[in-house]
């Protein structure tokens, strides 16, 4: 009895040294971002410098370059590219579209869709049928849609507190929505932005053709000009509204592109790895500041304050750059391809691409029984000071995803506050000034936390 004591006390005795270490630690991690944080002006760089990195083009090799010097700038112990073949589509010229209703000509807010194909010279005009969701294709049939324009106006679910959750139940019609309306002969798409803010900028996004049936071209259109293009169809008594969409996109043969791996090599476990992440390709509408710069920016900060604060991971830590989340996913499936190549063995992965805003914590992928309130009485006092303890289930990311087949690895998100994210994303809004220097810092250093506790404790909290 009295050994089981004694062993009862030494062991609390260990866990609360340990947790007063960490404490230490994790203090440690903040200062030294908060007062010699590197990201935000790395930020502006990428983004007034550099600019859009749409997968294929100049920009995007000109970040590869970039973010390799800048990665051997800080002196990891290894830093190297992963090549990768990546599609290669252009916008063109603007687009134009326009509400025809009687004889009025109202011009409106509108981008095509990533990966979506040009109309003719001269753009198409069409009746509009105006639809909320991808079900009433087939209750129409070809004799309702053939020849006309689809609008799909279906809009955010304001219901949902987190806006990702609305976000993904709205996605469908820009993701799905051309290659089904195709199906039954449609001329065009014309999507509702993804957002639930109410303004007149367009937001891009990728869309999928199927490849048993045309493709047809896409575009979406700002909320201000769906809501209006939606109340002239309810109000024109049966007679016919039409639309013109003119657009000028092309897709060029796949390029070569790469992923930028920077490593601190692992000093115990040196196979096992944990990744960090976001992408480094971003749309062409403005400079990808908030999706992703802030997530890569983030990622190889996690790096730099462990190597400025001089910690020696006992695992080895990776500072991923991906290319073509947007309009492929490339990079993220190399990555994995080439890490069960090399039979490496991966622990955690954590993406970053939901903005550079307020941190709140992080979600993980497919907990199992017991997982999430075992790390929650582990970890959670020790992010509670700061903000970032909120440690739930949920999704990862894009980039990460493909390391699912890997075993033994958990996959986590990083998760900001998301109530101004997809008032930018994807739109000519996403620019280095709608990013707050503070919360981005805070970000990379709530990552650089979690990661610390990880290499130090593992993730066994089944």
């Amino acid at each position: 009895m009295k050994f089981a004591y004694a062993l009862s006390a030494f062991l609390l005795a260990t866990i609360t040294a340990n947790a007063q270490t960490d404490s230490v630690y994790l203090r440690k991690i903040y200062d030294e971002e908060l007062v010699n944080g590197k990201c935000y002006q790395n930020l502006h760089y990428l983004c007034k410098d550099i600019g859009q990195r749409i997968s294929g083009s100049a920009n995007a090799q000109k970040a590869v370059d970039w973010g390799k010097k800048l990665m051997e700038s800080y002196g990891f112990d290894k830093v190297y590219l992963q090549e990768v073949m990546v599609p290669h589509w252009e916008r063109g010229a603007k687009e134009q579209g326009l509400i025809i209703a009687g004889k009025s000509r109202i011009p409106v807010a509108i981008c095509a869709l990533g990966m979506s194909i040009a109309t003719p010279a001269n753009g198409i005009t069409a009746d509009v049928i105006e639809l909320h969701s991808l079900k009433q294709l087939d209750s129409l049939g070809e004799a309702g849609i053939k020849g006309k324009i689809v609008f799909f106006n279906r809009p955010f679910d304001e219901r949902f507190i987190e806006q990702g959750g609305a976000y993904g139940t709205a996605g469908d019609q820009r993701n799905l929505g051309p290659a089904a309306a195709s199906k039954y002969g449609a001329a065009a798409v014309i999507v509702r932005s993804l957002t639930s803010a109410l303004n007149d900028y367009p937001h891009t996004g990728a869309t999928r053709y199927d490849k048993n049936y045309p493709a047809i071209p896409a575009a979406a259109i700002s909320t201000i000009a769906a809501n209006k293009l939606s109340d002239l169809i309810k109000n024109a008594n049966g007679r016919p509204v039409q639309f013109f969409l003119k657009d000028n996109c092309r897709m060029l043969p796949d390029a070569v592109s790469y992923n930028v791996v920077g490593e601190l090599t692992g000093t115990e476990n040196a196979k096992q790895v944990i990744t960090v992440g976001g992408h480094l390709d971003s749309w062409d509408l403005a400079e990808g500041a908030h999706d992703d710069g802030t997530g890569v920016m983030q990622s190889v900060e996690v790096l730099r304050i462990f190597k400025a604060l001089g910690y020696k991971p006992k695992h080895s830590i990776r500072a991923v750059f991906f290319m073509n989340e947007e309009n492929g996913g490339a990079g993220g499936k190399k990555y994995a391809e080439q890490a069960a190549a090399n039979k490496e063995e991966h622990i955690a992965a954590i993406e970053s691409d939901e903005g550079g805003f307020t941190p709140r914590g992080f979600s993980f992928e497919r907990p199992s029984a017991g997982f999430l309130s075992n790390i929650n009485n582990a970890w959670k006092k020790l992010l509670e000071p700061y903000e970032a303890d909120m440690l739930v289930a949920g999704g990862s990311g894009s980039d990460i995803g493909p390391l699912r087949a890997m075993p033994g690895v958990t996959l986590i998100g990083f998760r900001p506050d998301s109530q101004r994210y997809f008032d930018i994303h994807h739109t000519p809004n996403d620019v280095f000034e709608n990013v707050n220097k503070r919360e981005l810092e805070l970000g990379a250093a709530s990552m650089a936390s979690l990661i610390y506790l990880i290499d130090q404790h593992g993730l066994k909290f089944n």
